[in-house]
């Protein structure tokens, strides 16, 4: 006869018992979300970094200065970094160029950032953020970077903040290894961004600078290149800038059969024009509806059959947030709208949004 004796229950280690403890004493929180007060930017957590430091650039920009996390793994001169920003209570998130030398000695990283017309983010970070303020973070990306073998002559076009990618490369010493010219174009002299590190870099032969000064020049057409760098066709070319500009520079390199020696960043290619109800396309389900502007999303992807998270329904326990991946809807509290494009990933609570035009939310 097999006599079985029951397993004696294992006592939980101290350290399990001690978090035991330390949840019922925080609850509703865990204590991560204290760990995440104290230690923010430790190992094993999502990835953040703490602003140190915003240096003025010009009268609209500002270099952010940022100590990642430790799970950062880097970044090549030419990247961008997308931040999570708090803006009003709402994260929004914006990718911007880094402006660091990669594996800098005190391990921080920089972007800056030019603040637009009624940017929520911009304005925000050029203008309100205090150090010590706390930003998500996502590794770095993007292949607007230069070959491991730099080419013998290079050709920059930029035009306003389409500096940021290209001031990095430089100051990771690009001019030691290569013919540098650099045509940028800004308002004027004062709106150059970078500009006293750009002229003391072309003084001391580092680079060719030539300036286009808009408002009294006027914009540069891609004609002119000829005349202002007559071998602009034999440099390898890297552009940054509005999207005019890359249209019309792109259309001339093909035109002369070089479009393969031309390298171009565009950041936000996708214009929004918000209006009232519109298309919302649940991008995990691949369903579509039509939702006017009344209706808020939750209710309308029920509806259709979505399985929606949710909650109070009221815009309070915030059960209901989803990414918006593209596209813009309208708070029915206070009609406030809500805008991205691909990549930014801005949360909203679809119990209290509506569309507002064409929409792709992440369900």
């Amino acid at each position: 006869m097999t006599t079985t004796v029951p397993r004696r229950p294992q006592k939980a280690s101290f350290r399990t018992r001690l978090l035991r403890l330390a949840e019922t004493v925080t609850t509703p929180l865990l204590p991560e979300d204290y760990l995440d007060l104290v230690a923010p930017l430790r190992s094993g957590t999502a990835l953040r970094g703490r602003i140190v430091a915003v240096r003025p650039e010009t009268r609209d920009a500002a270099t952010v200065v940022i100590q990642p996390g430790r799970g950062w793994r880097g970044h090549l001169p030419g990247q961008y970094v997308r931040l999570g920003v708090d803006v009003d209570g709402v994260r929004q998130w914006r990718a911007y160029s880094l402006t660091s030398v990669p594996d800098s000695q005190d391990g921080r990283i920089t972007v800056t950032v030019k603040a637009i017309p009624d940017g929520k983010v911009s304005n925000h970070l050029v203008r309100r953020v205090r150090p010590g303020t706390i930003v998500q973070l996502d590794q770095a990306q993007g292949d607007f970077t230069l070959p491991a073998a730099a080419p013998e002559r290079v050709l920059f076009l930029t035009a306003g903040s389409g500096i940021t990618p290209v001031m990095a490369m430089l100051r990771a010493g690009l001019a030691d290894r290569a013919d540098v010219v650099l045509v940028h174009s800004a308002p004027t002299r004062d709106a150059v961004i970078f500009g006293a590190e750009l002229r003391a870099l072309a003084e001391s032969g580092g680079l060719r600078l030539v300036e286009r000064h808009t408002d009294v020049e006027g914009v540069l057409g891609v004609d002119e290149l000829a005349a202002l760098v007559p071998d602009h066709l034999d440099r390898e070319a890297w552009a940054c800038g509005p999207v005019g500009m890359l249209d019309a520079v792109e259309g001339y390199w093909s035109a002369n059969g070089l479009a393969d020696r031309l390298h171009t960043e565009r950041f936000r290619p996708t214009v929004i024009s918000p209006g009232e109800g519109g298309t919302v396309t649940f991008t995990g389900s691949g369903v579509t509806v039509e939702a006017d502007g009344a209706t808020p999303i939750l209710d309308a992807g029920e509806n259709a059959g979505v399985l929606m998270p949710s909650g109070c329904r009221m815009g309070i326990c915030f059960g209901c947030v989803v990414p918006l991946r593209q596209g813009a809807v309208r708070d029915l509290r206070n009609g406030d709208l809500t805008t991205a494009v691909p990549g930014d990933g801005v949360l909203v609570q679809t119990c209290v949004s509506a569309a507002a035009g064409t929409c792709d939310i992440e369900l």
